[in-house]
Parts: C-alpha cells; sequence; structure tokens
C-alpha cells in the first residue's frame, strides 16, 4: 500500500483494502473511469463530454467528444534517453531504440505512409516478428489514425489471408524469412501468396530479415526509415479503430475484432500500472508473437512510461533457460509468459533464480496448476510477485488477475481486476460464489470491441457475447470466484485451441486436413494435462472410402499452412465423426468423453446425424486412462 501505485491510489481514494475498492470501481463507472483518466494525465486534443453516456451492452459510449491518439501516447512516454525498445532476435544480433530514437523512427515511417496515401480508417498490415520494426510500423499507422493489424511469420499463407483478406489492407509491411532453431525459414513463396490474394494493396513493404529480397516489393525498410520526418499524430475519436485482432470460433473464419484508440490505452493505463504495477524505469517483458494479444499488451508498456523488450526466437532453444538468463541480462523487472512455460521449465528441474530487478513473473493462456506458483517461489524467488492472469483477445486485457496489494494463494488467481464486473453464473443466469459457472461480465468495460468487422447491423456481435444472456457479456471461460474473491479458471466452455500462447480455431485447422484427399470428416479437441503440462492435441479422421490416411503428410500439411505449434501430438482414424442433425461438429462432447465424462451426460444421442457415433471416443476415453 505504501510503495505501489495501486496502493497510492488506494489511499487517494480513501480505500484501505482492495475488495472495497473493486466493489466502488464497477459499481460507480463514470467515478472509477474519470480517476483512471486523470490519474494517469491522459492526453485529449477535445476533452469529453461525460465518461459514459450510454451503459448498454452492446452499445456503450465511453468518453463522447473526447479527441486523442493512441500512438502520441506510447510514443511521448517512453524513455526519452535510455533504451525504450529492445530487439532481441534469433535471427539477428540485439538492438535497440532510445525514446527519442523511436519518435524518429516513427515520424519518418509515418512520413512514408503518408506518402504511399495512407490516412485514417486505412488499413496497414504486417507479416513480421516480435521486433523493434513492428512496433514503429504500428505506431506510425497508428499516428495517422490508420488501423493496424499483424500476423507472425510462422503462419502459413491460409491463416495469414483468412484474416487480412477480411480487413481489405492498403499496406503490407513483411519480412523475407526467419531463422527457427538454427535453421533458416524462407517465406518469399508465402509472401507472393499473400499479396496475390490481397488485391487492395498499393504497397509492400520488405525487411530483410534473413538478407533476401521480396520480389514484388515496392518499397524496403531502409527507404521508409531515410524518409523525411513527419512528426504529429491525428486525433481521433475516442471509440476510433486502432486495431483488428483475431479470436477463431470453431466454424467459419477467425472474427475480426475491433478496439479503438482510447479504450485500449485507458484499460492498458489501468492495468500494467494498477495490477503489474508497471511504470517509469521498468522493463517490461512478455514472450509472445505478433499474432497474440500480448504483443498488442506488450507494446502498451510504452504508454505507461516502461521500456519493453521484445524478443523474437523459440522459447525453449537453445534451452528452456535462455530467457530467464536474459531477463537478467537486461534487467526485466516484469517478465511475462505463459503456464506451459513454467509448468516446462518446472519439468525440467531448472533454478534459474532472477535478475537484481525482477519483481513480477506473470502468466496467462491456460490456467497454471498449483505446483506452477511453488515452482515460481523456489526457483525464481520467494520476493517476486507472480501474476497470473485470464483475459482474452476479445478485450486484449485481463479480467482477473493479480496486484500488489493482494496475496498470492497456489493454484488461484488473486482477484477481479478493477472495472472488471466479472460473475460465475450458473445456466440460469444467477450469480453463483463457490461452484464453478460461466463466465460473464455484468457491466460495460472500455476495451470490449467497437465492433466485429464487416458486421454492419452487430448481429454477429451481439451473437458472440450476448445470445445466451442479454445484456451481459458471455465470455466462455469457465470460471469459480471463491469466498475470498479469489478466482480459479477451469478452461475454455468453447473449442478453441490453445498451444504455445497462439490461439487457433478449429476451423482453421479444418479446412487444411479435409484438403487432403484420404480425408473425408475430421475433429480435433485439446487434452489438458492435469498436471499442468502442455496437454495434447489430438486430430480424429475419418477415411475416405478405399482410402488411407497419411499422418505424416497431414502434419506436413498443418505444419506449412498453419504454424508448426498445430501440428497434431496424435492422429486417430476413427470410423465416424460425431455431428448433429444440423451438421455441427461435437468438438466439445468428444472432449469431454475423452475426459472421462460418460457420453449420455456429454451429448445427446438423439439429437446426431449417427448416434453411434460417439462409440469409438467412448471406447477410446477407457483405453486412454
Amino acid at each position: 500500500m505504501e510503495t505501489s501505485r495501486i496502493g497510492r491510489w488506494m489511499r487517494g481514494q480513501g480505500f484501505e483494502g482492495y475488495d472495497a475498492a473493486w466493489r466502488w470501481s464497477v459499481a460507480d463507472l463514470d467515478a472509477f473511469w474519470r480517476s483512471v483518466w486523470d490519474h494517469f494525465g491522459v492526453v485529449a486534443h477535445a476533452p469529453p463530454t461525460a465518461v459514459l453516456a450510454e451503459r448498454a451492452m452492446p452499445g456503450a459510449v465511453w468518453f463522447p467528444g473526447a479527441a486523442l491518439n493512441y500512438a502520441e501516447h506510447a510514443v511521448t512516454r517512453a524513455p526519452p534517453t535510455g533504451e525504450a525498445v529492445v530487439s532481441l532476435s534469433q535471427t539477428r544480433d540485439r538492438s535497440a531504440l532510445t525514446g527519442a530514437q523511436l519518435g524518429d523512427a516513427v515520424a519518418r515511417v509515418r512520413g512514408a505512409l503518408r506518402a504511399l496515401g495512407v490516412g485514417r480508417g486505412d488499413r496497414v498490415v504486417a507479416y513480421l516478428p516480435n521486433i523493434a520494426e513492428t512496433v514503429v510500423a504500428f505506431l506510425a499507422s497508428a499516428s495517422l489514425g490508420a488501423i493496424w493489424s499483424s500476423c507472425p511469420p510462422e503462419f502459413g499463407p491460409r491463416g495469414v489471408i483468412d484474416r487480412f483478406g477480411q480487413i481489405d489492407p492498403v499496406v503490407l509491411f513483411t519480412v523475407d524469412g526467419y531463422r527457427h532453431r538454427g535453421n533458416a525459414i524462407d517465406r518469399r513463396d508465402e509472401v507472393a501468396q499473400i499479396r496475390d490474394a490481397l488485391p487492395q494493396l498499393r504497397a509492400t513493404i520488405e525487411l530483410t530479415y534473413l538478407g533476401n529480397r521480396v520480389p514484388g516489393a515496392t518499397a524496403t525498410w531502409d527507404e521508409l526509415i531515410s524518409a523525411p520526418p513527419d512528426p504529429g499524430f491525428e486525433p481521433v475519436r475516442f471509440s476510433e479503430p486502432l486495431y483488428v485482432l483475431y479470436s477463431s470460433g470453431t466454424t467459419g473464419l477467425p472474427k475480426p475484432i475491433v478496439h479503438c484508440h482510447g479504450g485500449i490505452l485507458l484499460e492498458h493505463l489501468k492495468v500494467q500500472g494498477f495490477h503489474h504495477d508497471i511504470g517509469p524505469g521498468d522493463r517490461f517483458f512478455w514472450y509472445s508473437t505478433t499474432g497474440w494479444m500480448m504483443w498488442n499488451y506488450l507494446v502498451s508498456g510504452l504508454a505507461s512510461g516502461a521500456s519493453i523488450v521484445c524478443v523474437d526466437g523459440d522459447a525453449a532453444y537453445p534451452d528452456a533457460g535462455w530467457l530467464w538468463r536474459m531477463a537478467a541480462e537486461e534487467g526485466v523487472t516484469h517478465f511475462g509468459t505463459s503456464a506451459g512455460f513454467i509448468m516446462a521449465c518446472r519439468k525440467q528441474g531448472l533454478v534459474p533464480g532472477h535478475g537484481a530487478r525482477l519483481r513480477e513473473v506473470g502468466s496467462t493462456g491456460s490456467p497454471l496448476p498449483a505446483d506452477g506458483f511453488r515452482w515460481v517461489r523456489d526457483a525464481i524467488g520467494p520476493d517476486v510477485r507472480l501474476s497470473s492472469v485470464s483475459g482474452g483477445t476479445d478485450v486484449c486485457t485481463a479480467f482477473v488477475g493479480g496486484s500488489p496489494v493482494v496475496p498470492v494463494i497456489a493454484g488461484e488467481i488473486s482477484g477481479r481486476c478493477l472495472g472488471a464486473a466479472v460473475a460465475a453464473f450458473d445456466d440460469a443466469g444467477r450469480s453463483v460464489v463457490g461452484e464453478q459457472g460461466t463466465l460473464v461480465v455484468t457491466e460495460p468495460m472500455p476495451s470490449m470491441p467497437v465492433a466485429l468487422w464487416g458486421d454492419a447491423d452487430g448481429s454477429r456481435y451481439r451473437a458472440a457475447y450476448f445470445e445466451r444472456f442479454p445484456g451481459v457479456w458471455e465470455h466462455g471461460d469457465w470460471i469459480t470466484i471463491t469466498e475470498r474473491g479469489t478466482c480459479v479458471i477451469t478452461g475454455r466452455s468453447d473449442a478453441t485451441l490453445n498451444r504455445g500462447g497462439v490461439r487457433i480455431g478449429t476451423s482453421e485447422l479444418y479446412a487444411v486436413v479435409e484438403e487432403d484427399p484420404s480425408v473425408a470428416d475430421s475433429l480435433v479437441v485439446h487434452l489438458e494435462d492435469p498436471a499442468g503440462g502442455p496437454g495434447q492435441l489430438v486430430l480424429f479422421v475419418q477415411a475416405a472410402p478405399g482410402a488411407a490416411v497419411d499422418d505424416a503428410r497431414l502434419a506436413a500439411s498443418l505444419r506449412a499452412s498453419l504454424s508448426p505449434r498445430h501440428v497434431p501430438d496424435r492422429i486417430v482414424t476413427v470410423r465416424a465423426i460425431p455431428r448433429t442433425l444440423s451438421g455441427k461438429k461435437l468438438e466439445v462432447p468428444v472432449k469431454r468423453i475423452l475426459s472421462g465424462v460418460p457420453a449420455a451426460r456429454a451429448a445427446s444421442r438423439d439429437a446426431l446425424a449417427d448416434p453411434s457415433a460417439l462409440d469409438e471416443f467412448e471406447d477410446l476415453a477407457a483405453a486412454w486412462r
């Protein structure tokens, strides 16, 4: 309470305990979010006429009349003289930008983009790794009011086109390739396929990461960074689109989620300042690719006044200890990773300790078991706070997490974040405590999406989050809120896959698998490891008549088209893939059956096109136990 940012804020607001502060933050939204705006000194070119003009969900109207720019806060609040952006790569040497150099680079790329005709509302996309240039390109685009979107170069062309093809970009930033475990991975052919599928492109900007030229590129990164600087930041409405992220469901294309300048800025200032205690003088690192919301979260560390550390490389190569060594060498104060990485370090028996400056280890992506908490305490240090957090791409933040003023309890998330009216609902829509329910948010948050791209009447948005409980956001996680206010997440209630911190929908995997002539139908599930390991990705395939499924060929296709992370651990040929009468695959019921739930409880056979299709899965569950 005496030394943390949230402690000082709480005392200023008259709160002695976190629970009282949280309850006020979700009951008096106007007062709370105004206090966040004032506390962090949000710069507005035009002041807001209200805080929350319309409280409905969906349809909340935040800070009407305000004009601001996210990039202005990130650029002008970055450390001006010290290293603001550190870029570490397994493809090239370390590099860094001071705040002044970052500002100059953003101004030059901004000017070059303007010369290409890029302006407010245009879409700029990147097929780039997590390096300093990607941060510069994003902030330069945002400074113009253009809308950003990115994918890492490990994604195959289908995964990229399914995303970028929905938003009609005008500029593509790309690399020629990258290194993985010491091997050069050439992506020039993939870039050509992506570019050919985006007819609205006016320019392709190449960054020669492996030293090769990208055929057909219209400009190089070096040319952009040598352009005359064009300093400035376009004032935009609070709700104006900043970037598009993608959260894949079980059917159709990845869901294009539109986030806004003001909502992301305000939410990230709050969660980073109050929950992570990030601010000037800190070095913030979160292991991520540019295709995961945690990359966007990382960049916002600049707006919090911290330096950020970008890492492009394999977290386990040359060994699982290298990220911890990096953190000590770079003076990282906040180290973010996945629960799977923590459990892998534990399994290997690592005892890395920590650098003199490390204060927090953040964990997300999946629930962290109690043994993972204990490993951080014992192997990293009891004086380092563990912050297990859970949120989503849909809000680009955490709903529940830690804070310096609340205890850390093994196997549990410390509490609900300020301003996040999180509850556990039973099937009847009643709030429950001490028992598992579906995670809902009963009051609006500024970083809730302003729209789904292309959803003109808002029907997809409503169906995605508000269909089951009208006026209440349903997120899709199973959560238990304990009597003392801590939270336990037990996984997704939908079928979205999460491998190594990268989320991908089952429909994308099916699109690749079912192109194979030997496959008639398929179904994929991810089975969690109760001990906290990475679990297993299991692909079930129904062979085409007279065909034999080639497992190796399927694995190679998935690796090339999607990413190496999504090659199944096991491919199993089954007689039939269970579907409902309306044609929907039974992913969640199959996962439950394989986890030990009797088939009769997992699904109604009367609703199946083939009522006997579940029998084989029940037999497999018995055999695998």
